[in-house]
């Protein structure tokens, strides 16, 4: 087979294989073959007419200009069949069960978007008059309600654009109010080992240093191993709960007690709030902050679809330090506070990003939860615990649980069940691609050898369950019976076939570049 520079096959007609069908055109009914746009370039083919630029001296202080910036030329019907078909190719939410752990990919309802694009809403602009946004005001301070009235929590700062991003603004709120009493010192985080790597990483960006604790042989962090660590030069501890491991910590508020008594607050890692939400406030179990992933718990879109946003709940001794800006009632309706000399008796540790949230996530995750109201979000978190142990329970007969017990909104399993038959976790997902599963969160958390980590989420029917716990007891069947080759060669029926994943890794493309006529490369091998 020919490959061209990007490592694509570059045979005029190459053929498909599907079992025993070949194809000409190198489809498979209505899966199309398809180059990258760059390949179906066509110079002068344009959708639009564009008048000629006016010619202007130029004033790049004597720097000549490129020649062009080498985008394709495509007629509109190539552009839009180009898209239409890369997107058939995408796995999304909308086509069947998502079951990646530690992610919460539920359905996104259709009413949220239809919110989220009433004018108004979807039409306003951030540097708009305060006088003229009113109504998007009052719904961040509604939806600032909701989140305080769900955790407990007497401040919320509305502006980080992501789970992540809420990490640095609690982390950074710590480190004012830690300097605000005096006590700059303390510089030491404590982070479980089976913590959202996202942890460490941010402790670390904001100065501090990250001290490890071990996990229990049941999956869990105990209040002896936190104490052990604790000190005079501790600023918080960073926890998740319910853990990675899909576990709840029994321990919290013993957890917290101590942090406190030690002087340093407690972070608590919201990533997995959904299975909490309705059911325990953070504020109950001591936690002073908090981020809260709203595509996770309220359904707003996921990741690069959304853009994200990530909420921070605080408690009283951390409020006073949340960023700018923030929603006031003032005499004259809502206003925003945009500077420190404006905020009071407040101290904010600064700004974290441009404006003022994500305005859509926040419409969006509104729309959620006042279609659920109270009751209802406290099923959401029921049916996602309820689900996750219905495939917990279907499936530790044939692969191997990796604690004893039930779990919270997410079944951990790992790779003891393939020990002995040659299939490697890798394998094992590569197969679930071609039964039409987007795999499990592989080889996370790290505390577990080969993890297999399993979040159905609420929005899952028990139909659609019944069909994916069908499909795993086949597959582990399959590779305890000895069916290596069956693992080893799938996927077989994607577009791209197994790839080389470290040579990928290793020496990715990252660019297209053309290559070079036919009669220059003949040129260049005489």
């Amino acid at each position: 087979m020919a490959m061209n520079s990007q490592g694509r096959d570059s045979t005029p007609h190459s053929v498909s294989v599907t079992g025993d069908v070949v194809t000409f055109t190198g489809n498979k009914a209505l899966q199309q073959e398809e180059a990258l746009i760059f390949e179906l370039d066509n110079p002068g083919a344009v959708g639009v007419d564009l008048p000629e630029p006016v010619t202007t001296k130029t004033r790049l202080g004597g720097l000549s200009p490129r020649p062009g910036v080498g985008l394709p030329q495509l007629a509109e019907p190539d552009v839009v069949r180009h898209y239409t078909r890369l997107s058939q190719k995408n796995f999304a939410i909308d086509t069947t069960m998502y079951p990646l752990g530690s992610c919460t990919m539920k359905h996104n309802p259709r009413l949220n978007e239809k919110m989220a694009r009433l004018p108004g809403f979807g039409d306003i602009h951030p540097m708009q008059p305060v006088e003229t946004v009113q109504g998007a005001l009052e719904l961040i301070d509604q939806l600032a309600y909701w989140l305080k009235t769900l955790t407990g929590m007497p401040a919320v700062a509305m502006s980080p654009g992501a789970g992540a991003h809420g990490e640095l603004c609690g982390l950074m709120a710590i480190h004012a109010a830690l300097d605000a009493r005096g006590e700059s010192h303390r510089r030491r985080v404590l982070v479980p080992e089976s913590a959202h790597g996202t942890n460490p990483a941010t402790a670390a960006f904001c100065g501090f240093t990250v001290d490890t604790i071990p996990a229990e042989e049941n999956g869990r962090v105990s209040v002896e191993a936190v104490k052990a660590k604790l000190g005079d030069d501790v600023a918080c501890i960073m926890l998740t709960n319910p853990n990675t491991c899909g576990l709840f910590e029994p321990q919290i508020k013993e957890i917290a007690d101590a942090v406190h008594a030690a002087g340093g607050y407690f972070y608590c890692d919201g990533a997995n709030y959904n299975a909490i939400v309705g059911r325990v406030r953070p504020a109950d179990l001591g936690v002073d902050a908090m981020h809260i992933n709203l595509h996770k718990t309220f359904s707003t879109p996921h990741g690069g679809g959304g853009p994200g946003s990530g909420p921070v709940v605080l408690s009283e001794a951390l409020a006073p330090f949340a960023p700018l800006p923030f929603v006031v009632h003032g005499k004259d309706g809502f206003d925003l506070i945009e500077h420190a000399k404006d905020a009071g008796k407040a101290q904010p540790f600064g700004r974290l990003k441009g404006f003022h949230g994500q305005m859509g996530m926040f419409v969006r995750a509104l729309a959620y939860m006042l279609s659920h109201g109270a009751d209802g979000l406290r099923q959401v978190a029921s049916d996602a615990v309820l689900n996750a142990n219905y495939v917990l329970a279907s499936l530790k007969d044939v692969m191997s649980a990796s604690f004893e017990g039930p779990c919270m909104h997410e079944a951990l399993f790992d790779d003891r069940f393939l020990k002995g038959t040659g299939v490697t976790p890798l394998d094992f997902a590569k197969a679930m691609i071609d039964e039409g599963y987007h795999p499990m969160t592989m080889y996370f958390p790290l505390v577990v050898h080969g993890a297999l980590l399993i979040e159905p989420t609420e929005t899952e029917s028990k139909r659609t369950l019944d069909q994916f716990i069908g499909t795993m007891r086949h597959l582990a069947q399959k590779a305890i019976a000895g069916d290596l080759a069956h693992f080893q060669a799938a996927p077989r029926l994607t577009p791209r076939k197994r790839l080389d994943e470290t040579q990928a890794a290793r020496k990715p493309v990252l660019r297209w570049v053309k290559p070079a006529p036919q009669a220059v490369v003949a040129q260049a091998a005489e």
